[in-house]
């Protein structure tokens, strides 16, 4: 039932493939950033598919990109590079952090593709601007599209497009609430490969195979102890290896707040007369990434939130090497789960994760919870 979606997630560029040989009419759009309005894409018939890192070492974009940048932009250009995404008609990001728009510009500059786009995504989604200056810059974005298409992209098909994204939103949490059990009938790492497939596999498809799992779930056995519950915070974590190892030894990620997991997928976009607006304001309004989330901190009771309905007992705070956003955030969100008498792990990730050594430290971490259990 589950092992589709780490096919996907193992083959996600053979997909992409065959998916343009059967819709013939169909682009592809590789994009940087999860808050690229896919609504809009769906409705213009072209596939979003998210550019992840490979988890390789390489040495083929130091003249391209900073040694001190995050080891994920690299990575990502490092796919780029070594033409891995060679099937992308167009290529774009939403205003992200520094480092993963060098990875953007560097690809337009040396990956050439027939189509780029920089969307201008505010930073400061707090201010009573964002969300008109949002909405117009998706009505620029629509018109670029349709320019490169030759097509209109009319109302209703702006109506599918969010239904689309919506009903897979929808399931994908109803899948993560199948988590707060006491005995949760998924890993961690089952519900990593279910997000991060769907941000590279066609959502139709994707959700038939969510509905599929849905029917399945509530009779569904682990033969395995759950052992501590733990919870995932960080940036563009991907890393099923890590997962795996952590699992293996007397744990079970029961929930996350990251972009390749809950982030993406946590609120649907409401129905609005104006389609853009509603798409808009659904970004806003979505669970922050911390390059966005100021000057109040509105992750830490979303956090905190997620850290008590799902029962979590401790929290890895997973951070990209020179990730700077999220640096600056793990001091309070270490400190406010400190408060709520939830133990944090801090490790720092590079494009290959060291997990002899990590090993060691999380199962010093577990035993550490096990002993705080007792009292």
């Amino acid at each position: 039932m589950m092992e589709m979606f780490q096919e996907w997630y193992d083959s996600r560029h053979e997909y992409v493939k065959e998916w343009k040989k059967k819709n013939k009419n169909g682009r592809v759009m590789g994009y940087f950033c999860t808050y690229v309005p896919e609504e809009i894409l769906y409705a213009a018939n072209i596939l979003p598919v998210r550019i992840l890192g490979s988890h390789e070492p390489q040495d083929v974009t130091e003249p391209h990109i900073f040694g001190m940048y995050c080891p994920f932009c690299r990575d990502c250009l490092a796919q780029g590079l070594k033409g891995r995404y060679d099937y992308l008609d167009g290529v774009m990001i939403a205003q992200s952090c520094i480092h993963i728009r060098q990875a953007f510009t560097s690809w337009q500059l040396h990956v050439p593709v027939s189509y780029s786009y920089y969307l201008s995504m505010p930073h400061n989604l707090q201010s009573k601007h964002a969300r008109p200056y949002l909405a117009g810059e998706l009505a620029a974005f629509k018109k670029s599209i349709e320019e490169w298409t030759g097509e209109k992209i009319s109302d209703a098909k702006l109506d599918e497009g969010i239904e689309l994204m919506n009903k897979n939103r929808r399931l994908s949490k109803q899948i993560y609430e199948t988590r707060k059990a006491d005995n949760p009938p998924l890993t961690g790492l089952e519900a990593m490969y279910l997000a991060v497939s769907s941000q590279m596999v066609d959502k139709k498809e994707h959700s038939q195979a969510m509905e599929a799992a849905l029917k399945k779930l509530p009779t569904r056995k682990l033969d395995r102890e759950t052992g501590a519950r733990l919870m995932i915070i960080g940036s563009e974590d991907d890393d099923t290896e890590f997962l795996k190892m952590v699992e293996s030894v007397g744990a079970t990620f029961v929930i996350d707040d990251h972009c390749t997991g809950t982030r993406y997928f946590w609120n649907e976009a409401r129905k609005e007369k104006d389609r853009l607006a509603s798409i808009a304001n659904r970004y806003i309004d979505r669970p922050a990434c911390p390059t966005k989330d100021w000057p109040d901190r509105t992750r830490l009771p979303h956090i905190l939130k997620l850290a008590k309905d799902y029962n979590v007992q401790g929290a890895i705070i997973m951070q990209q090497k020179f990730c700077d956003p999220h640096e600056l955030d793990t001091p309070a969100i270490q400190n406010m789960l400190k408060e709520n008498n939830i133990p944090t792990l801090f490790l720092e990730f590079d494009v290959t994760v060291p997990i002899g050594q990590f090993k060691t430290r999380v199962e010093a971490f577990l035993e550490m919870i096990g002993e705080e259990d007792l009292f």
